[in-house]
């Protein structure tokens, strides 16, 4: 990965915890991603039009990538309902390498080495530790199931994302059509499953989500054109190191509690993620 990629990454990652932290303002998790989605979506139609339609065969790809974002999002809103920023953020984030990882040695016959499987159990370790409460007696089971669930989505539009991006040929038009289609199916869903009246507390909010949606944006924005100049597992991994930043803007603007435990849990996904992709 050339220095010009790697550092857009990070940014990448820094942005995309940023936004995350944008669903803890005062509404129901599931608005705020409306408000963040169709704010993307704003953004984003300038650009599309300016590029123009994608090809037919692009159109599976986006269609899939929307399809599996929406679970993303469902699990993630529901995780943020049930725990904070600093359980469900670092734990999804982390989890999804750990199963493509898992995807690769078990579906794939992809051969490991030990430096491989080394990272595989700090990263699993890392993983245990970020989900577990000692004051609350052990494990939030729905939050963690949540959380695993969101992870998985991760690992498969990380995947799809990728592939389309190199399909389409140009990252620009595949993510301006992405990020246009998915705000409006992003308000489908809310509409569906919690009605017109409980988005209405959203118009309190307009900056905050305009400013959520340009961070989101960008940071995806970014992770699909480096996608395109790295390979896809190695940029996924770079990406993850927004797990950092993330315990960071819960301490420091959210005033979560600090627990230097869940902070050394952090910095184990983070190794561990190193060790599996940067080997």
């Amino acid at each position: 990965m050339e220095p010009s990629v790697f550092l857009a990454v990070i940014a990448a990652a820094a942005m995309h915890a940023g936004w995350n932290a944008i669903l803890k303002i005062r509404l129901d998790p599931l608005v705020a991603v409306v408000l963040i989605t169709a704010a993307c979506s704003a953004i984003a139609l300038p650009a599309a039009i300016w590029v123009g339609p994608p090809p037919a065969h692009v159109w599976p790809w986006i269609a899939a990538s929307i399809a599996i974002h929406l679970v993303y999002y469902l699990t993630l809103t529901g995780a943020y309902r049930l725990a904070d920023m600093g359980f469900v953020y670092p734990l999804a984030r982390g989890g999804s390498p750990l199963i493509t990882t898992l995807f690769s040695l078990l579906l794939l016959g992809e051969p490991i080495d030990a430096q491989g499987v080394f990272g595989v159990v700090v990263l699993a370790l890392g993983v245990l530790a970020i989900a577990w409460r000692p004051k609350g007696g052990g494990f939030d089971g729905r939050a963690l199931l949540l959380a695993a669930a969101c992870a998985l989505s991760i690992a498969i539009y990380s995947l799809i994302d990728g592939l389309g991006a190199r399909n389409a040929g140009s990252p620009h038009l595949y993510s301006a059509w992405l990020f246009l289609l998915e705000g409006p199916c992003v308000l489908v869903v809310a509409l569906i499953r919690l009605g017109p009246a409980a988005l209405r507390p959203a118009t309190g909010f307009l900056l905050p989500g305009l400013f959520g949606g340009a961070m989101s944006l960008s940071a995806y924005w970014i992770t699909i054109w480096a996608m395109t100049k790295a390979p896809i597992g190695l940029v996924a991994a770079v990406r993850e190191s927004s797990v950092m930043f993330a315990a960071l803007i819960a301490v420091v603007v959210l005033h979560e509690p600090l627990r230097p435990a869940r902070l050394a849990a952090a910095g184990l996904i983070v190794l561990g993620l190193a060790l599996i992709k940067l080997h």
